[in-house]
């Protein structure tokens, strides 16, 4: 764990941009352009496809799904919703995270390339989302071999995607892996103030500006916007939250245990030291990113054959 790594990625992340609020496809061009510098790993092999009706890449080892990286069983499927505050990002700019969670799972997995605000708000997103779990399942894939996963606003969908899959009737998936999820559209976190400044990535205003672009009118106290303060979490998958805590999003992810907690659902919450938003991108160059990349790879290997396991025994 090198202090000198943390202060590398916290400088790369406080390079000066423009000046006052950005045009909607400045903010998507500049974040194409950071992600573009992180490492992909070796050994993944992607292809474009469609799920659901929109999109989507697949990203699977070069071998094809079925080992691991360190040789254990990697038959399953990750579900995985990219970042970009519901307005920008795509499954390419989170290829660093996909790839990396395939590669040390042996998992396959999909990336939904679902509708962006403004053009698309609320509830454009979760619709996308819960109708690529449909497809999943529609195709006979087991939801016990199922995991979803996602980075800020890909974590808030992760959770958001389980309650509408819940509500609407259908099976849970066997995890919920969530990379410093955005969970809460009140901004009414303690960190939103406390960590400003020290966050390198967001501030308050920032995540106004494209919060007002998804939510669109929408009131912000649904629980679809702001699981971790308005939904009852009641019957959700085991769930790995990670987050790093020099972000104004923390109390995102610490309200979000909390609440799971309350409700009887399996959760870990992984918080790391002095690190940003999404560290986990910074695979390959910050020590913390990989071994929480490790961690997170055995949690959906735990929970993928735990799942599939209990009902093979109850079958």
């Amino acid at each position: 764990m090198s202090r000198e790594q943390r202060i590398r990625v916290d400088e790369i992340l406080r390079q000066p941009g423009p000046e006052g609020p950005r045009s909607v496809e400045e903010i998507r061009s500049g974040f194409r352009q950071l992600m573009a510098r992180m490492i992909v790993p070796h050994g993944i092999r992607t292809a474009p496809t469609t799920l659901g009706g929109r999109p989507a890449l697949r990203v699977e080892p070069a071998g094809g799904p079925g080992r691991g990286s360190d040789g254990g069983p990697g038959a399953g499927t990750i579900l995985y919703f990219h970042g970009g505050g519901w307005v920008f990002g795509s499954p390419e700019t989170a290829l660093s995270l996909t790839g990396n969670l395939v590669a040390r799972t042996g998992f396959g997995a999909y990336s939904p390339d679902y509708r962006l605000a403004p053009e698309h708000p609320f509830p454009a997103a979760i619709e996308d989302t819960l109708s690529a779990y449909r497809a999943l399942l529609d195709r006979g894939e087991d939801p016990s071999a199922i995991a979803f996963a996602g980075d800020s606003a890909g974590g808030g969908l992760a959770v958001t995607t389980c309650l509408a899959a819940r509500d609407a009737g259908l099976p849970m998936p066997a995890a919920v892996l969530a990379f410093s999820p955005g969970t809460d559209a009140t901004r009414s976190g303690e960190s939103m103030d406390t960590k400003e400044g020290i966050d390198p990535v967001f501030t308050r205003a920032a995540l106004e500006h494209t919060g007002a672009m998804y939510l669109a009118g929408a009131d912000p106290r649904q629980p679809l916007l702001s699981p971790a303060v308005h939904a009852d979490l009641t019957g959700l998958p085991p769930m790995l939250i990670q987050v790093g805590a020099n972000e104004v999003l923390l109390d995102d992810s610490t309200r979000l245990a909390a609440r799971a907690g309350a409700a009887g659902v399996d959760v870990i919450l992984d918080v790391t030291a002095d690190v940003p938003h999404v560290f986990q991108s910074f695979a390959g160059v910050l020590d913390e990113a990989d071994e929480a990349l490790d961690r997170a790879a055995l949690f959906l290997r735990q929970r993928i054959r735990a799942e599939g396991t209990a009902r093979t025994s109850a079958g």
